[in-house]
């Protein structure tokens, strides 16, 4: 599956959960499903593999993956001696692109993956342009000298919509973001039942 470029709203009523990642436009006006029949009242149960496909969907959309980065992340989790669904949620949110949406460096993460592969982020002074890399507990990163002002960075700065997860120090004044530990589930910004991602993935390999 390639990423969604599709209308950000739709997707996000579609799925009935508020993406922040996804995109800085809020489904409060128009929380119903999509199409003509979205204001039904009784709906058909999902079954085990429908819930674990819209959970999964949602982190697919929030973080902007396509289905084999996705898949590749789960099979990494689940190889590892952490708890599944918890690992899981720390790969996601230790995307940089992630990483600096998540420090207000961009209002949405295809916002900042672009800031990222343009050049415009650097990590521990030098410059990263690829948005799946990963940080660690210690980086410092932001956005290069000469690309703080830029008008969508210093819109993102001043326009906060989520608050700054407590494993990120932001300094705005200096244009700054620290990693001060590794996330978790808590951290995630989207409201998503982890594991059911990861039962998805272990039924395909």
């Amino acid at each position: 599956m390639s990423r969604y470029l599709g209308p950000k709203v739709r997707r996000m009523r579609a799925l009935e959960t508020y993406l922040s990642g996804l995109s800085g436009k809020s489904m409060e006006q128009r929380s119903q499903k999509p199409g003509q029949h979205g204001h039904r009242t009784h709906r058909r149960k999902l079954s085990d593999f429908g819930v674990q496909l819209k959970e999964k969907q949602k982190v697919q959309f929030n973080y902007g993956l396509r289905e084999k980065q996705l898949k590749r992340l789960a099979r990494e989790a689940r190889r590892s001696t952490t708890a599944a669904g918890e690992k899981l949620a720390e790969l996601l949110e230790r995307r940089l692109d992630n990483v600096v949406f998540r420090a207000g460096f961009a209002r949405s993460i295809p916002a900042a993956r672009q800031l990222v592969a343009h050049g415009h982020i650097e990590v521990n002074g030098r410059r990263v342009n690829i948005p799946s890399y990963r940080v660690d507990v210690g980086d410092v990163l932001g956005p290069r000298e000469k690309s703080r002002n830029l008008e969508t960075v210093r819109e993102a700065i001043t326009s906060v919509r989520l608050t700054r997860p407590e494993w990120l120090e932001c300094n705005y004044a200096e244009g700054y973001a620290k990693v001060l530990s590794l996330p978790g589930v808590e951290s995630m910004s989207v409201a998503v039942d982890i594991i059911r991602v990861i039962e998805y993935y272990a039924k395909r390999g």
